[in-house]
């Protein structure tokens, strides 16, 4: 358990502080050869946390400390519904939901980046009855 929110703590650790970093660096400005490859690192760093690391480390901890093996059932099945799911599904499902984490978290942080620096449109007058004023009269 441990080792599962130290692991989530990382790399929420990591985003954040891309984020700010994102924040603070102004747009067009020049990059040298040691920022990019600190800004690689950390860049490769972020994709194995994400996409190797945490899912590994649920999937240790669901199997051995919460023991969702195949062997225990969640839903046995009936005459009925013929349909048998077991803790390991479960377990499975999760981590493809971190795995939808990280890809969400990826596109965000792609997208605050490149929009870093533009400036919302300045708002359209309105008239007195709330169209928006294009032609001048």
């Amino acid at each position: 358990m441990v080792s599962l929110i130290s692991s989530l703590l990382v790399g929420i650790a990591g985003v954040v502080a891309a984020l700010l970093f994102g924040r603070r660096r102004p747009v067009g400005a020049p990059l040298s050869w040691g920022e990019a490859m600190v800004a690689a690192v950390f860049t490769m760093f972020m994709f194995l946390w994400w996409y190797a690391i945490i899912p590994h480390v649920w999937l240790t901890y669901a199997g051995s400390e919460l023991r969702w093996t195949p062997d225990r059932l969640l839903i046995r099945p009936t005459p009925v519904q013929p349909i048998t799911v077991t803790y390991q599904t479960i377990r499975d499902i999760v981590a493809v939901l971190i795995y939808g984490v990280g890809i969400g978290l990826m596109v965000m942080m792609w997208a605050v980046w490149n929009d870093r620096g533009k400036k919302a449109p300045a708002p359209v007058p309105a008239s007195r009855y709330g169209r928006p004023l294009v032609r001048k009269g």
